[in-house]
């Protein structure tokens, strides 16, 4: 009965109320419902956005020691989208960009050097790195690493028709599949030893119209991450680089150089 008594007297004062005076009232009276309602209906309408605007990412992509006009960045990215024919209201394609891996410590993109490492390494760690377009000194980082699949060997599964496309710009790269460098970092007197294999990890893409045409100062090369989930998507990427082709003569091979530990 009390509690009845109490809550018709509190409607009769808050009809009583009128302006600032009774939001006042009902937000002092009623704060921490509203509060819970608030956090709520947050939560429920957070939820429904994510859900029907999230965009599935087809493609991850980077850009490592190479630097994109924002054309060409668009040309690498939303136009590829375009050229599988895509529905861009559901599906979107990552392009990472300004990662720079260098030991050079002249070079004035050094200081990024940390920074590009440990997003490389957990991108490629949580599956979210594809294809990588890079300079020599990224390819032979990659390649040693054992980061970059076999393109010989995938193409050869997935593709033949391209793989004999692509054969005269495949490049050979070194994997170094052991050493001796925890070692000489205890006793720097001992020689330097390493078990290596070559493989095909790259393409030089002197041939694509996109990127043959854009005046970059070193050949890029073109990987794609040993552990990528989306494969067959990175090989269409392939054929929309390599969609319009250019005249210049094929990249002679190249020997190790450096060795930048990821």
């Amino acid at each position: 009965m009390r509690a009845k008594r109490k809550a018709s007297l509190e409607r009769e004062k808050l009809k009583n109320l009128h302006g600032l005076k009774k939001v006042q009232y009902i937000w002092d009276y009623y704060k921490l419902p509203i509060v819970v309602l608030c956090i709520f209906l947050y939560i429920i309408t957070y939820s429904l956005y994510g859900h029907f605007t999230h965009k599935e990412t087809v493609l991850y992509t980077a850009l490592v020691n190479v630097s994109a006009s924002e054309s060409l960045t668009a040309q690498l990215s939303t136009d590829f989208l375009d050229f599988i024919d895509t529905d861009t209201s559901k599906e979107t394609m990552q392009l990472y960009t300004g990662l720079y891996l260098t030991d050079d410590e002249t070079n004035p993109y050094h200081e990024y050097t940390y920074a590009s490492r440990m997003k490389i390494l957990a991108s490629i760690d949580g599956e979210q790195l594809d294809v990588v377009l890079m300079n020599k000194e990224a390819f032979d980082a990659f390649s040693q690493n054992g980061y970059l699949c076999d393109l010989m060997e995938l193409l050869s599964d997935k593709d033949t028709v391209l793989l004999n496309e692509c054969k005269p710009d495949l490049v050979t790269n070194t994997i170094i599949l052991e050493d001796n460098s925890v070692d000489l970092q205890f006793d720097p007197s001992i020689t330097y030893q390493a078990v290596t294999e070559e493989h095909p990890f790259g393409l030089d893409m002197s041939q694509s119209g996109l990127i043959g045409k854009s005046m970059f100062d070193d050949t890029v090369y073109l990987g794609i991450i040993a552990n990528s989930p989306r494969k067959e998507t990175a090989i269409d990427y392939i054929k929309y680089l390599l969609h319009n082709k250019v005249d210049k003569p094929t990249s002679t091979p190249h020997r190790l150089s450096g060795n930048i530990d990821f």
